[in-house]
């Protein structure tokens, strides 16, 4: 399966994919946990590192908070809400300055940890891709060239 990554213009919030529960239904909790935790294994590592925790126990809280969000919306136990509450996922990212780039390396190391993926059909990772590709610019808050507004010399 390809994995194509479209820059998408700032401030965009499509919400057009959902993910198939049925990658729940194929990886189990522990299999989504270990698909979150090898996606963050390689972030820490990224050329995005510096937007993550770089101690080990930090980063395993990173993992656990992400895995519960997907299991969660895979279909599985509601994890996040009863740790954390509502997702309001943009607002909790919004400490960080996430820029477009960010986005594609965040993707880049998805689409490692998904071609890797044993036993669950194509159909149900493409699904996936896709709402990971259009959900992943809801994190995005900073421009990649921010736009500085000068006066012109006289």
């Amino acid at each position: 399966m390809e994995f194509k990554i479209t820059r998408l213009p700032f401030g965009l919030r499509l919400n057009k994919y959902q993910p198939d529960n049925e990658l729940y239904n194929i990886l189990g909790e522990e299999g989504i946990r270990r698909m979150v935790s090898d996606h963050y294994d390689l972030l820490a590592v990224s050329k995005v590192k510096h937007l993550f925790p770089d101690d080990e126990k930090g980063l395993a809280g990173a993992k656990q908070r992400s895995a519960d969000f997907f299991i969660q919306r895979l279909g599985g136990p509601d994890y996040f809400n009863q740790r954390r509450g509502s997702p309001q996922l943009a607002s909790r990212h919004q400490p960080f300055r996430i820029d477009g780039e960010a986005r594609v390396v965040w993707l880049q190391c998805y689409a490692r940890v998904l071609s890797q993926l044993e036993g669950v059909p194509e159909p149900v990772v493409e699904a996936f891709w896709k709402y990971l590709h259009d959900f992943s610019n809801w994190m995005v808050n900073t421009p990649d060239r921010p736009s500085i507004l000068m006066k012109p010399k006289k």
